[in-house]
């Protein structure tokens, strides 16, 4: 049976990925923030042989390391981080944004995630991938409407951060920055083009699809390079 380590599954996009690796009978690690029952837990209950549930908050390094302490055990073929957020409101301007908010989002969507990968890189096989969920909008060239500006510099921060990560690291496994477009969660509102239900089976299949991949590319739902 494969694994893979899903970093923020108790709803939403991770939640959904986790659902679907399940029914392609791939063992899951899905973590939550908090002891609070989610999705998740229920997804656990209908398939207890198949997730796993901890708990984190990667905000917190010694959580980061109390969880690489209780899998150092383990070796996933996929590591997922899916933790994100965004600023309150997001038609704020930069210069508009409290560095309070502006700190928080920073923190929890470049450098929290960063940490992460660098904290559990050693839990997943040379053959591996390990993947970050960043965001069409952290897409410099892409940018051509403005808007979302904390957000946008937050998962641009993120695009550079994994770059310098690759390039340190050698490119010798497949590094995968997911642009996974507007879905239908409760960051991205029900006014998202996209579904939870029509989604995941696109990004899991862009996941598997890395496999034996060395090196880092940004790459949307359907598998096509975003641009930088």
């Amino acid at each position: 049976m494969k694994r893979i380590l899903i970093i923020g599954a108790s709803r939403g996009i991770g939640h959904a990925m986790a659902s679907e690796f399940v029914t392609r009978g791939w063992h899951v690690t899905g973590t939550v923030r908090g002891s609070a029952e989610t999705p998740l837990h229920a997804l656990r209950a209908n398939h207890p042989k198949a997730v796993e549930i901890a708990s984190i908050d990667i905000n917190e390094p010694t959580q980061i390391a109390a969880l690489h302490d209780r899998l150092k055990d383990r070796r996933y073929d996929i590591l997922l981080v899916n933790a994100g957020t965004a600023n309150a409101n997001q038609n704020e301007t930069i210069a508009e944004t409290t560095t309070e908010e502006f700190t928080r989002v920073m923190i929890t969507n470049a450098l929290s995630p960063m940490r992460v990968v660098e904290a559990l890189a050693d839990l997943v096989t040379p053959e591996g991938t390990i993947s970050v969920m960043s965001s069409g909008q952290g897409s410099i060239a892409g940018n051509t409407r403005g808007g979302h500006e904390v957000y946008r510099g937050s998962k641009a921060a993120l695009n550079q951060y994994m770059r310098s990560y690759a390039i340190r690291e050698g490119e010798t496994r497949a590094m995968l920055l997911i642009a996974p477009g507007w879905i239908q969660t409760e960051l991205g509102g029900m006014d998202a083009r996209y579904t939870l239900a029509e989604s995941a089976p696109k990004l899991v299949d862009l996941l598997l699809s890395q496999e034996g991949k060395p090196g880092l590319r940004y790459e949307d739902r359907d598998g096509r390079t975003v641009m930088w």
